[in-house]
């Protein structure tokens, strides 16, 4: 409980330290509109060719939108890791982390919080609610918790490829552009239908990534789409294991950490 107390309390100074930007709304805004018109060419091109069998428009954007909204809420909550092999590696910053008697991953996680990266979170939120509604979505309590569960186990998905990052920056600040195929390219991929997507691909986001599992099987499961309630349950589960291993990949990095100052 004190380290989310400690957490809150830095995010708190955060928020409040980017209302004194007075341009913030107009980068919510800026944001939103970002997230909104992302999608734009999958209605185009549906719109022109159709379904691709029994996909529809409605089917991919839902896929689409839990992914980007999970990739938002560990973007708007643990930002601090974004940036971390930039801002404190290189700046020797994260010494102060080790001198304060917390733990280094909850002071890194609450040393960014940028308000406008909310409405990604909004925008993926929105295409939810509209691609359930034209799907006829039946708000039970199982599908309801369903989509949740997909959501939780996105958002700790996602934070996990920032905090594993992380952890490899403790060895090079370089060279880590691959790591935008676990983040941003890991929604994108989402707009390609799963039986169409490369056998390489699907078996990425699906075993070491579970992209497809926090985003696809708790879609498919909650709409009827075929797969079952067991394998959307595994979305929670999955998010939660590669959240530990990135932690141990983090916890390594720490180890081996050699001072700016040595």
């Amino acid at each position: 409980m004190k380290e989310l107390k400690v957490y809150l309390q830095h995010i708190r100074m955060n928020f409040l330290s980017g209302l004194q930007y007075k341009g913030w709304p107009i980068m919510v805004l800026q944001t939103l509109i970002v997230v909104i018109t992302d999608p734009i060419g999958l209605f185009f091109l549906f719109s022109r060719f159709g379904s691709i069998g029994e996909w529809s428009v409605e089917r991919i954007v839902l896929i689409y939108a839990m992914a980007v909204t999970s990739f938002g809420l560990a973007e708007t909550f643990f930002r601090g890791f974004d940036y971390f092999p930039w801002k404190m590696i290189q700046t020797g910053d994260f010494d102060r982390v080790l001198l304060c008697p917390r733990s280094s991953i909850t002071l890194v996680a609450a040393s960014y919080f940028h308000i406008h990266r909310i409405s990604r979170v909004f925008g993926g939120g929105c295409f939810i609610i509209w691609s359930l509604i034209k799907q006829g979505f039946h708000p039970t309590l199982l599908n309801v918790f369903t989509i949740l569960q997909g959501l939780a186990g996105g958002l700790c998905a996602y934070t996990g490829v920032f905090i594993m990052t992380s952890g490899i920056a403790f060895f090079t600040v370089k060279a880590l552009d691959w790591i935008f195929i676990f983040t941003n390219a890991s929604y994108q991929v989402t707009r390609c239908p799963i039986e169409h997507m490369p056998r390489i691909l699907r078996n990425l986001f699906t075993f070491f990534m579970p992209m497809l599992v926090v985003s696809y099987y708790p879609a498919s499961a909650a709409c009827g789409w075929g797969e079952g309630y067991g394998k959307a349950f595994l979305a929670l589960p999955a998010g939660l294991l590669f959240l530990l291993f990135s932690i141990m990949v983090w916890r390594f990095g720490v180890r081996h950490y050699k001072s700016t100052g040595s």
